[in-house]
């Protein structure tokens, strides 16, 4: 592949699979998740093994119904795994853990509950009191615009806002890292763009751990430091790639053409996906 600089924007220095000798935050040890249902076991993921380094952000793409949040659950200890095992932070994953954020398609919002609540609902749900976490929570909310609506209720926001909220939610603990499953699949393309560039700049402001999981591949390009494609299922990472794009990200990015050259590498490398047996 040939690349081009255009603009500001640098050349992608490398389209080589990631090999890192550090230490790794996380290690998915040849993950393997199994469903037993009356009509006979469905292998969903078989033999998932990669590392992943303190900092990144880290989105997965592949095949619909490929076990991507299967994937996921399993390293947030939402989903029991069969074989093998994931260690993050030194600690292999047995249980949910409350240093561990999370964000799905759903905003799950409390309807009953103000903007503000909302963002400190886990934190009362935790420990009871949430006034310690106040300031934090007007710091986040005026990061991603929504401080003057603190006391609107989730029904008079818009979808994009709402989903502000829940990445605010997930925030609020401070945690180590940050879990994502298509949070933005709802939203019309403007919104998402809107919500693309309101995570860029919150991941350049807090720097968290993320592991993000999305269908879209242009998404992916712009959100990561590294992108995983998995197979069909049973699924396995088929593809490893190291985005080496400069932060911070800025949309018109998206217009070069080293973006565009990468987004057609990955979607080849999708298709590749599907005929992986």
């Amino acid at each position: 592949m040939t690349t081009h600089a255009t603009g500001s924007i640098p050349a992608i220095r490398s389209l080589k699979p990631l090999t890192d000798t550090s230490t790794p935050y996380i290690s998915v040890e040849s993950v393997r998740k199994v469903y037993h249902t009356a009509d006979g076991d469905i292998e969903a993921v078989s033999k998932v093994d990669f590392d992943i380094n303190s900092g990144d952000f880290v989105s997965i793409l592949g095949p619909s119904g490929c076990g991507k949040s299967t994937l996921m659950m399993m390293m947030g200890g939402l989903e029991t795994i069969s074989s093998g095992r994931i260690v993050i932070g030194g600690e292999p994953v047995t249980a949910p853990r409350g240093d561990l954020g999370y964000v799905f398609q759903d905003p799950t919002l409390l309807p009953w509950n103000t903007v503000l609540e909302n963002v400190l609902f886990p934190i009362r749900l935790r420990d009871g009191s949430t006034r310690k976490y106040h300031d934090r929570a007007q710091e986040l909310l005026e990061l991603v615009g929504l401080w003057e609506f603190r006391n609107k209720r989730p029904r008079q926001l818009s979808g994009g806002m709402r989903q502000r909220v829940a990445i605010c939610r997930g925030l609020i603990n401070d945690p180590a890292l940050l879990l994502m499953d298509e949070p933005f699949s709802a939203l019309d393309a403007i919104s998402r763009d809107d919500m693309n560039a309101a995570l860029a700049d919150i991941w350049d402001r807090f720097h968290k751990t993320a592991i993000f999981i999305t269908h879209s591949i242009r998404e992916a390009v712009f959100l990561s430091d590294r992108i995983l494609v998995m197979s069909r299922r049973p699924s396995t990472v088929c593809y490893d790639i190291r985005v080496d794009f400069p932060r911070p990200r800025r949309m018109e990015m998206q217009e070069t053409l080293e973006f565009n050259e990468l987004c057609g590498l990955l979607r080849k490398k999708i298709e590749e996906g599907y005929k992986v047996s």
